[in-house]
Formats: C-alpha cells, sequence, structure tokens
C-alpha cells in the first residue's frame, strides 16, 4: 500500500512559500518575484525556460482551503493509485504542455504589453492534468464516459464568457492532456486484459 508523501509536501510547500513571500517580502519585492517566475510571454520569448517549473511552485496568493484539501485529494489518489513519479510525470505534463500550447496562441494572436507581461503562476494546470487523468480509474462505460464530458463542459464554459482569460484557455489544454494520458492508461489495460482472455 502506498502512502503519499509527494502530494502533501508539495501542496504544502506552496502554501508556505505564499505565506512566507507575503510575510517576508514588501508587496513590490513578491511582485517582482512573481513576475520572475511566471510563464509570460515575455519571460518565455527571453528563454527563461525554468519558468516553466518555478511557475508551478508559487501562487498569487495563499491557495484557499477548499481548493487546497481538493489538489491534495486529487494528487494524493493519483500518487496512492499510480506512484509519485507517475503523478509527478503526469502533473508536469499537463502544466508545461498547457503552459506551451497558451504560449502559442498567444504569440500566434499578438497579445497586449499587459498580456505578454501578466503574471502566470500556480497549481491549476498541473491539476487539471491529473484530474483528467484520472477518469482512467472509474468504471468502463458511461460513467468513465460522461464524466470526461462533463469535465470537458465545465473547463470549456468559462471561455463563453466576456471575461474569459488566457488561464482559461489553458485549463481546458491542461485537462485535454490529461484525458489524453487516461486514453493511454485505458489502451494498456484494454491490451493486459486481450492478453488475458488470449492466454486463458
Amino acid at each position: 500500500m502506498r502512502v503519499p508523501t509527494l502530494a502533501p509536501a508539495y501542496v504544502g510547500g506552496v502554501q508556505l512559500i505564499a505565506y512566507a513571500s507575503k510575510r517576508l517580502l514588501g508587496a513590490t519585492a513578491r511582485r517582482d518575484l512573481l513576475r520572475s517566475c511566471s510563464t509570460n510571454v515575455d519571460n518565455l520569448t527571453a528563454g527563461r525556460r525554468s519558468t516553466l517549473v518555478t511557475s508551478a511552485l508559487l501562487v498569487e496568493e495563499p491557495m484557499e482551503l477548499p481548493y487546497a484539501l481538493l489538489l491534495l485529494a486529487v494528487l494524493g489518489y493519483a500518487e496512492y493509485a499510480h506512484g509519485a513519479w507517475w503523478t509527478a510525470g503526469v502533473f508536469l505534463f499537463g502544466h508545461v504542455g498547457a503552459t506551451l500550447l497558451v504560449y502559442g496562441g498567444l504569440r500566434a494572436g499578438h497579445p497586449s504589453p499587459a498580456t505578454r507581461a501578466a503574471l502566470d503562476v500556480g497549481t491549476s494546470y498541473g491539476f487539471y492534468a491529473v484530474l483528467g487523468a484520472l477518469t482512467s480509474a472509474l468504471p468502463r462505460g458511461a460513467l468513465r464516459g460522461g464524466a470526461r464530458v462533463a469535465l470537458l463542459a465545465l473547463a470549456a464554459k468559462p471561455l463563453l464568457n466576456r471575461g474569459r482569460t488566457f488561464t482559461d484557455a489553458g485549463h481546458l489544454a491542461a485537462l485535454g492532456l490529461g484525458l489524453g494520458v487516461a486514453g493511454v492508461v485505458d489502451h494498456r489495460a484494454e491490451a493486459v486484459d486481450y492478453r488475458s482472455v488470449l492466454n486463458w
């Protein structure tokens, strides 16, 4: 039985950094830190690839308790079911993949200076990716398919609002990447089942 250790360490670490930076840094210094670690267009165009990792370690404000607990539950279950390396891999795949997709879209659309330099940090892209990937753990059939459609609908809904942002598109992209991982897991499970039938 796996006992999740990575998930609580990550969620706790992000919260600790958020609270410590608010307490120890002034507002200007903290904003400069967030901006330097953001995966915004200016940073990525300048070749600051380290932001693809650092942006997942910082949040603009400490996470509210309901979201922090939900993040912990999703990452913790993924770690329990598939292991720490799988969870970290899916999280980073979703975070980095969605970030680069959003970056490509923004570059193609000639964003405003404010959008190019926007703060873009947080845990949500990785969260959506892991959540999507975990749908492979649901029973096959209508429940699994319905859950995936429902998640896609929920992630796409903000894009229909006037106040939508590039982050909303990133959430949908990250969820799509996670669902792609789930599809791979489904395919492998079906292949194992098929071989088992043949061997029987």
